[in-house]
């Protein structure tokens, strides 16, 4: 392989002209003859550049709506052809087949067809083949031709022609083609699993693709390496959201972020204004309220230790009396759908907190894979957007829940949902008062959630625990009565549970004689 290699001869087809005129006039600034087609051939002769169509090269023109443009001996020979080879130098005089140093190509927007809910013709139209069929010729003969897939990749291959004359390193065709190949990976990966949804298939094989959004310093601790990508989805949410000020965002904060966001988001804005406060994934409190401050002061007093340090979430758009209330303790994150002067300006004397803005909630219904990891494999599985509605709920017990009651056990259950199991969720008047999470026993977190909200109460000089009067969620069964027990020994007044223990009939009994409305949502809640 040679250390420097000439372009004399380059192949431009893009969908994205961003920066390619630059890129043309610095190729043509070195003498590079310019092969191009359709409509960036026309963007580069239009800047005053000299440009032979592929066709004229080819001697076939354009056909099938521009299915077939590239897909020629001509093109592919120039590209794979190694320069040092007697036998390719042969045929490729032979067949009058002159050498490509340098394919610029991104390929069609699939991607961006599918996230705007195109149909299905049109997301068919939109797979390229002509060009991941270049890229990865060009790839595999890195040792003589570039290949640049990446608008972020042509100030490099102009620095290295000016200071080479004209030539590129070895180092660089390398790292070209390595980003090419994951591109074409990514590019397949995207149509797969497109054509998996729309077939309703498990695939045979599951490829998942990314692009790379920010290298972390360190992953959860400072001796894991770490990064993070993005899938090209565009939903509102950490990924995509506009950072206003604060230092770059760890590894803990995207988790937590995305996990306070995604909470909140279940929270449509019409239905007022809401709040999610985490901490290491789980939520230390979640509340709604007449308006956001509120709303943050009522999460913020379901566990006021645990906030410190932790992410915060709303549902619409932050306001400076709200900034003003969460400055009064140290935050790790703020992220909301918007933030108005007032907040910016509050926020600005907090150099240390990153705010974040999402012009949006996450769509909380939509489908989306969920992947983790295990030696030798990884599952994947439907994310959990499982829903109840009051007409969903079956009562097992002589009492029925008041509307009241009704209220906070469909808001206790959604949050349910968002908490590690075994998860176990005080509410009263939409607002957490006590939250139990990720216990090995379910009693264990009913005792853990019910302490907490006794220790908030003595801290707050309150005559009695807000549990006084809640209602709770169990994300699963409960297995035995005691964890019901404990609940009502809390002052809980109704549940709601998932059902279907061998042990039902003990349980619903045990709710009976301590006067507890409870009732059965037929869905289990599951985060492991």
């Amino acid at each position: 392989m040679p250390d420097f290699a000439p372009v004399k001869r380059a192949l431009l087809s893009v969908s994205d002209k961003t920066g390619l005129v630059e890129l043309g006039k610095a190729l043509a600034g070195h003498g590079v003859e310019l092969l191009s087609t359709g409509g960036t051939a026309k963007a580069l002769r239009e800047a005053g550049l000299d440009v032979k169509d592929v066709a004229e090269v080819t001697g076939f023109p354009e056909m099938m709506d521009g299915r077939v443009k590239t897909l020629h001996p001509v093109v592919h020979g120039g590209l794979l052809a190694l320069r040092d080879n007697d036998d390719h130098v042969a045929a490729m005089n032979e067949h009058n087949i002159g050498g490509i140093d340098l394919v610029v190509v991104n390929l069609y927007p699939f991607e961006a067809t599918v996230a705007k809910g195109a149909e299905y013709a049109e997301v068919i139209e939109n797979i390229d083949i002509g060009g991941p069929a270049m890229i990865r010729s060009a790839a595999k003969n890195h040792g003589f031709v570039n290949v640049v897939v990446d608008t972020e990749d042509y100030g490099a291959v102009i620095a290295e022609l000016e200071a080479n004359g004209g030539q590129t390193s070895y180092a660089l065709r390398q790292r070209l083609a390595q980003t090419a190949y994951a591109r074409t990976a990514a590019y397949d990966t995207a149509v797969s699993t497109w054509m998996a949804a729309q077939v309703d298939a498990t695939p045979r094989r599951r490829t998942f693709g990314g692009t790379l959004a920010q290298s972390l310093r360190y992953g959860e601790n400072p001796h894991q390496q770490a990064a993070f990508y993005t899938d090209g989805t565009n939903r509102p949410g950490v990924a995509t959201a506009q950072q206003h000020q604060g230092k770059e965002l760890s590894y803990n904060n995207i988790n937590d972020t995305d996990a306070a966001f995604e909470l909140v988001s279940e929270f449509a804005p019409a239905g007022g204004p809401a709040c999610a406060i985490i901490k290491h994934a789980n939520p230390c409190g979640v509340a709604t309220g007449a308006t956001m401050v509120e709303a943050y002061t009522r999460a913020f007093d379901c566990d006021r230790t645990s906030a410190f340090g932790g992410i915060i979430a709303l549902n619409q758009t932050l306001d400076g009396e709200t900034a003003e209330a969460i400055s009064g303790i140290f935050t790790e994150v703020v992220i909301a759908p918007g933030a108005d002067a007032d907040a910016l300006a509050v926020f600005a004397k907090k150099k240390n907190l990153r705010l974040l803005t999402t012009d949006g909630l996450a769509n909380a219904d939509a489908a989306q894979l969920a992947v983790r990891q295990v030696s030798g494999g990884f599952l994947v599985q439907d994310k959990d957007v499982g829903r109840i509605t009051r007409d969903d709920l079956k009562v097992v017990t002589k009492r029925a829940p008041s509307d009241q009651e009704l209220s906070d056990l469909l808001f206790a259950w959604t949050v349910a949902k968002h908490v590690k199991s075994n998860a176990i969720i005080y509410v009263k008047d939409g607002a957490t008062v006590g939250v139990g999470a990720g216990q090995m026993s379910r009693v264990d977190s009913t005792r853990i959630a019910a302490r907490k909200a006794q220790d908030m109460a003595e801290a707050m000089g309150l005559p009695a625990p807000l549990t006084q009067g809640s209602v709770v969620a169990s994300d699963a069964f409960f297995p035995f009565a005691d964890g019901l027990i404990t609940a009502a020994e809390a002052g809980a007044t109704a549940l709601i549970q998932p059902g279907g223990s061998m042990r039902d009939d003990e349980v619903i009994a045990a709710a009976d004689e301590a006067g507890l409305a409870m009732v059965f949502t037929g869905m289990r809640h599951f985060r492991h």
